[in-house]
């Protein structure tokens, strides 16, 4: 049994907060201004606690999206993970956003699926993994074109995914048997993944736990 689990999520535009259950959610709260992520979370971490009459000392970890992503949103929502983990004594998950992009789409049919997360003109953070969420592709930053992912799509039914997959071109869905979906991972999937990893101790170590960045800088801002 997982108990309960705080859930932080500020790698992308959406923000958010969720308490789980053994894996089922019960409370949520969001924030859809990416530059407010950092004044968004503390509060909402608080409150969402307080309106379910918990404490912090009542979870049993806490799971983050630790990126790739936005550069200021992973440091944001792991320095709260980690502080909250170290004052109460409780374990940290790490989980990888790419692998919790991919998640939806598992047992659907699809032999492939891609996650791509924007990161400004044609170029993705990106992997590709099988229905067994085992990797095809380690993660890596790519510059689209249209022979992007030649070796991996040829007879396989693929999925592309997240909030960069409308950068494929259509090339490359006429050629493949490709489909693009707008379906993006939420709380469910993320308190899915930590409560496995919970189960099978696949904690992060508190000390050396860091954003997981890919690249050394990434923003969605259009700045």
């Amino acid at each position: 049994m997982s108990g309960i689990q705080l859930h932080i999520n500020t790698a992308l535009d959406k923000a958010y907060v969720a308490v789980s259950q053994d894996g089922q959610i019960l409370g949520y709260m969001e924030n859809l201004q990416q530059k407010e992520h950092a004044s968004f979370l503390q509060p909402a971490i608080r409150d969402i606690l307080a309106s379910l009459r918990k404490k912090v000392r009542d979870l049993s970890s806490i799971s983050v999206i630790h990126g790739p992503g936005s550069y200021t949103g992973l440091r944001v929502g792991l320095a709260a993970a980690k502080g909250i983990c170290y004052a109460c004594e409780i374990p940290l998950i790490c989980i990888s956003t790419l692998e919790w992009l991919v998640v939806p789409h598992l047992n659907k049919g699809f032999d492939c699926i891609i996650p791509m997360i924007d990161a400004r003109r044609m170029e993705v953070f990106t992997a590709a993994f099988n229905n067994f969420l085992q990797p095809l592709l380690l993660p890596c930053a790519m510059v689209l074109d249209d022979d992007s992912f030649k070796d991996i799509l040829p007879e396989k039914k693929t999925m592309f995914t997240g909030n960069g997959a409308f950068k494929v071109s259509q090339h490359i869905r006429d050629q493949y048997d490709c489909e693009c979906s707008p379906v993006c991972s939420g709380a469910e999937e993320q308190a899915k993944i930590a409560k496995m990893m919970f189960e099978q101790g696949l904690f992060a170590d508190l000390v050396y736990a860091e954003p997981y960045y890919l690249k050394a800088f990434f923003t969605t801002s259009n700045i």
